[in-house]
């Protein structure tokens, strides 16, 4: 081989080398770049998960607090903050729509308190609290919330400009300078009859992502479901404190309010008023035209006392056709003048169909000029509003602080006696222990109830003959029997002497044989001669003696007298026998159905319901079996 032929072989050589140097330079670089694209990808993909967990966690803290029951600016608050510290937003606020006398705008239900809030206020006359948005009519704001599509501001001037009202032309270049808002995004937020606005985002970002779009847009539509839920919380509340008919305040909520405001009238040393109205001829009402037009009158009467009372008032329905209201800050001529005028109203307003109109008994009583007890303060209350009825009805008397004597005074008077005498087989210590509450409770000026304890004493009393006898019956029973009464129009006094006869009447039961009481077979001929002497026992060997209960002891000798003459234990009959007995006999009766007994398992409501309208006119009296239907409908939506 010559040296040409050696050269050309040896080029042809290199450039081979040179050529397969090159390609794998090639396919090193390529994998190079699919490296870096990949890395690329990876970051993007890293991102992407990480701002999808993001989000999920966001959701996840505003389901969990729009299942809380937290109240609605709470959930709210949370919701703008998060897209603050979550999404790097520089601000964002809820907005909702609402109207005055120049026309519609939107009010900041919630919003960022941050620094860049406080330098927003401080280009308009509006304070943080109450920055108001007048967006112009087919502007931005009004068009995304007429067609529901997201928009957007590419321009902070652009938004100030169209939207608040009254800006420093000054200041607003200068804000416009020291911020970095490029884009504001406006989702339309509509939740049908309870909120009509929109979510504001300020971005400092010039361009949103479809991601971003996409997770604001959901956020917003949590934001209404976190609204519509909230809202059923509020609305299940309202109807926990609420009567279905008048949606004034039950008799649950009106009790609780009497105690707050007692503590704060003390606190303070301010008084407030109670007036309590019952509305008249009710009965006459419902037998005339029917319990249709008696439901209208009562919702008239509760429309009356909405439209006359101030924002502070706590207007409520007690039950039945009686009525309270707490007037904080009143003192007693003031608590007249307004009983007056609702007095008036009450006789000016217009029933649909009820040619006479209607018209209401009412009485007012102070609390700390008349009384700083709250039993007291309701009987007075109470006791002038009958005075109103017994006078004419249609009028307005005031209590008599001097003359009050509660009939809870009378009942302790009486068990104190009966403790400390040992008139029936109880436990001394246990006695003494029960004499010195009674006792600190009646000279208790706290406004603290004495009633509880009445009932608690009892119930104690009570499972001494009968184990089974289940805490808080006395109350209900006193409840029922309250209402029966009121339903068949007795006076003040009697049902006084009903309520001190309610506590009473079974007493005799402790001096009964317990092997009788306790027994789980039908009773023999002696077994039921020996039961029926407990009227008389109660009545004559441990009531008699006390004299501050006399007119009492008639009434529970014959609680048990039937209208038909079957009863015992002298076979009384129809009018005969009291009324507050009759009354005994047939709460009494409904109770023992409901309840467990040895020798039987205890009746359903409705049975025990049916069980006493088959025994009208033979136990009970018609009016009152009719009396006692009406009564423990009432009695089962307050109870």
């Amino acid at each position: 081989m010559g040296i040409l032929d050696w050269i050309s072989q040896s080029a042809k050589k290199l450039k081979d080398v040179e050529s397969l140097i090159g390609s794998e330079q090639k396919d090193v670089y390529e994998v190079y770049q699919r490296n870096i694209a990949l890395e690329r990808e990876i970051a993007q993909r890293t991102e992407e998960l990480r701002l999808a967990n993001q989000t999920l966690l966001t959701l996840e803290q505003v389901w969990d607090m729009m299942n809380s029951s937290r109240p609605l600016s709470s959930v709210l608050e949370t919701i703008v903050s998060s897209l603050y510290g979550e999404f790097g937003y520089i601000y964002s606020f809820i907005a909702q729509k609402e109207y005055d006398e120049k026309g519609c705008y939107y009010c900041l239900k919630t919003y960022l308190e941050n620094e860049f809030a406080l330098k927003l206020t401080e280009i308009s006359s509006d304070n943080i609290f109450d920055i108001r948005l007048y967006p112009k009519e087919g502007g931005i704001i009004e068009n995304a919330i007429e067609k529901k599509e997201i928009t957007y501001y590419i321009s902070i001037e652009d938004f100030i400009r169209e939207n608040i009202k009254n800006f420093d032309e000054q200041k607003l270049s200068e804000f416009i300078k020291n911020t970095n808002v490029n884009t504001i995004i406006i989702f339309p937020i509509t939740v049908y009859n309870q909120f009509n606005g929109f979510l504001s985002v300020f971005s400092p970002r010039k361009e949103l992502k479809d991601d971003e779009l996409s997770f604001l847009n959901l956020f917003s539509r949590q934001i209404e479901l976190a609204i519509t839920i909230a809202n059923l919380f509020e609305t299940v509340k309202k109807q926990a404190v609420t009567d279905h008919l008048t949606n004034l305040f039950n008799r649950r909520f009106f009790e609780d309010a009497l105690h707050r405001e007692a503590t704060r009238s003390l606190r303070t040393k301010q008084p407030f008023c109670l007036i309590g109205l019952d509305l008249d001829h009710l009965k006459k009402i419902n037998d005339t035209y029917g319990h249709s037009m008696g439901d209208k009158a009562i919702s008239t009467i509760a429309q009356v006392m909405t439209n006359t009372s101030r924002s502070v008032d706590i207007p409520s329905r007690y039950g039945g056709e009686e009525f309270f209201i707490i007037l904080p800050g009143i003192d007693a001529k003031g608590g007249l003048v307004a009983a007056e005028r609702l007095r008036a109203s009450i006789e000016n307003a217009e029933v649909e169909g009820l040619k006479e109109g209607i018209t209401a008994s009412l009485g007012v009583a102070c609390f700390i000029e008349q009384t700083t007890n709250i039993d007291e303060l309701f009987e007075m209350c109470d006791k002038a509003m009958y005075v109103s009825k017994q006078k004419g009805r249609n009028r307005v008397s005031l209590a008599d602080g001097d003359s009050i004597t509660s009939w809870q005074d009378v009942a302790i008077d009486a068990f104190v006696d009966i403790l400390t005498k040992h008139r029936i087989p109880f436990n001394k210590k246990i006695a003494q222990n029960l004499v010195d509450k009674l006792q600190i409770k009646q000279n208790d000026s706290s406004g603290s109830s004495t009633q509880e304890m009445l009932f608690s004493i009892v119930d104690s009393i009570s499972k001494t003959y009968f184990p089974l006898y289940q805490d808080g019956i006395t109350k209900n029973k006193v409840t029922l029997a309250t209402l029966i009464a009121k339903r068949m129009n007795l006076s003040k006094n009697e049902i006084d002497k009903l309520k001190i006869a309610m506590l009473l009447y079974d007493i005799g039961n402790t001096m009964m044989p317990k092997e009788i009481l306790k027994k789980a077979s039908p009773l023999d001929k002696d077994e039921k001669d020996e039961i029926q002497k407990h009227p008389i026992i109660g009545a004559q060997e441990i009531l008699k003696p006390i004299g501050s209960i006399s007119s009492i002891i008639p009434i529970i000798e014959q609680h048990h007298e039937n209208w038909d003459g079957s009863g015992y234990p002298n076979n009384k009959k129809g009018e005969e026998i009291p009324i507050t007995s009759q009354i005994i006999l047939i709460v009494d009766s409904y109770f023992a159905m409901i309840s467990y007994r040895p020798y039987r398992k205890p009746y359903s409501v409705e049975e025990a319901i049916k069980e006493i309208k088959s025994n009208a006119n033979k136990k009970y009296s018609p009016e009152l079996t009719e009396a006692f239907s009406y009564a423990i409908d009432e009695y089962r939506k307050i109870s």
